[in-house]
């Protein structure tokens, strides 16, 4: 269960990788920024994009590898403050966008995922 969960989530990275990196202009706007000049451009491309092939490539691995331990810490590690980021900038800067609101429970359901895997599956927990 932890492995097909990992295999999920560098699917979904990688999805949002790519949908980052070939429709940047399109995607960007979408999460509310107005206007990217040439080094936003490139800053949005290289986190929305190649961090998030990064990410998929570790999570990738470390189900193919049977690194389940380490690739439940590594979600945990993410989640845990992407999600309090999360709230608190959504409360803050509300009304937040249709693309924001989708992603935030995308993060929310990863996070809650991690916990109960960490917590249920034998053999997560060191």
């Amino acid at each position: 269960m932890v492995a097909g969960f990992l295999y999920l989530n560098a699917l979904l990275y990688a999805v949002l990788a790519l949908w980052c990196t070939v429709k940047p202009w399109a995607t960007s706007s979408s999460m509310g920024y107005a206007r990217l000049d040439p080094g936003g451009k490139s800053e949005y491309l290289v986190v929305y994009g190649g961090l998030q092939l990064g990410l998929a490539v570790v999570f990738a691995y470390c189900a193919w590898a049977g690194e389940l331990r380490v690739g439940l810490l590594l979600a945990l590690a993410l989640y845990v403050p992407i999600v309090a980021y999360r709230l608190v900038t959504v409360a803050r800067f509300r009304p937040v966008g249709a693309t924001t609101r989708w992603v935030a429970g995308l993060e929310l359901a990863l996070l809650v995922a991690s916990v109960a895997l960490w917590l249920v599956e034998p053999g997560a927990r060191p």
